[in-house]
């Protein structure tokens, strides 16, 4: 009997980069990021399939979701549609276009954070109407690609029964944020600064001032607390980076019967963070394949607490790497990362 799908309305980019002179991946070989002025060189040149939509599209992949993505690529960049249908991603809804495929370049400094300059292309082009495959269950956006057609997918999966899950990265505008339906979504995935921005963007309420003596966890629980306020049919989960995760549910079930948001402790690391770019995307994938697995289930506080403690941990190794999609982990390598821990 077939498993559930899950479909991405998203962005798929070809991600351009620089190798250093000692290091076989670095984007740019730099201490800090590139400042203006600053002329650096490099060896060669790699690229790769990229783009949240394609990169979140990836990891479900990897972490053994069917998964259905719906975008577009030039015809200067049909390898990337080529490779990702070779991770098993279904890509039968994705479009030819005469535009060109975005591109993203990515600079990576010493310490693994990175530095992004997107350009849409392709991922703007209008593409054919699409089916929603019936077995669906669940749809992941991202917002690299026009709000819009974002928005128009969301309403089609929610009016299906589909869990619906926005990761609005980057950020929209104040007034996109404040029109946009947010009734209709069951997930809301955000950083720290992305939660702050959009408490401030919607007007809300934060019950306390944030404070930078206090602990990252601290400072984003009014920030959740605000959030669910105002959404509160909507899961709001916040990625804190070496912080963990923090989750606010909506009241249902065990863990969820809780009005204070969940904290999940960041996985420990058998290496130093070589590079972040996609560990927000390995987190989502891995979350979204997590909640697949459980769908139609009577879902128990254990059932979430072993699908964040997976995609926590799948981020965890994903730093470990370098490259964005390219150093998402298979499940079975996160499942023996976890049975070892």
């Amino acid at each position: 009997m077939p498993g559930p799908r899950c479909l991405v309305r998203g962005s798929m980019n070809v991600d351009e980069f620089f190798q250093g002179k000692r290091q076989a991946l670095r984007k740019f070989k730099l201490k800090e990021i590139v400042r203006p002025g600053e002329t650096i060189s490099s060896e060669n040149l790699v690229k790769r399939p990229g783009g949240k939509g394609a990169n979140q599209a990836g990891a479900l992949a990897r972490a053994g979701a069917i998964v259905d993505l719906v975008g577009a690529v030039g015809h200067d960049a049909v390898w990337v549609r080529d490779q990702l249908r070779d991770t098993g991603i279904s890509v039968e809804n994705v479009s030819i276009v005469e535009e060109n495929t975005g591109r993203a370049l990515i600079q990576v400094n010493e310490a693994g954070e990175n530095s992004i300059i997107l350009y849409k292309g392709a991922n703007y082009a209008s593409i054919p109407p699409y089916e929603i495959h019936p077995d669906t269950t669940h749809a992941v956006f991202q917002n690299e690609i026009p709000l819009s057609s974002t928005i128009e997918c969301l309403l089609r999966a929610s009016s299906s029964h589909i869990s619906t899950i926005f990761n609005p990265s980057p950020l929209p505008s104040v007034e996109e944020l404040k029109t946009f339906p947010w009734k209709q979504l069951t997930w809301l995935i955000v950083n720290s600064g992305e939660a702050l921005d959009l408490c401030k963007a919607l007007s809300l309420e934060v019950a306390q001032d944030l404070d930078a003596s206090t602990s990252a966890v601290n400072n984003a629980k009014p920030l959740l607390s605000a959030l669910s306020s105002h959404m509160p049919t909507t899961n709001v989960v916040c990625t804190l980076g070496a912080d963990g995760v923090l989750v606010q549910f909506v009241p249902e079930g065990d863990m969820s019967n809780s009005a204070t948001p969940i904290s999940f402790p960041a996985a420990k690391l058998h290496g130093t963070i070589r590079d972040t770019t996609g560990a927000g995307d390995c987190f989502t994938g891995y979350m979204v394949a997590g909640l697949m697995r459980l769908h139609g289930q009577n879902i128990t506080d254990r059932d979430y607490d072993a699908v964040f403690k997976m995609a926590i941990q799948a981020a965890g190794m994903c730093v470990e790497k370098r490259g964005a999609l390219a150093s998402v982990p298979l499940l079975a390598e996160v499942e023996a990362r976890l049975k070892s821990a």
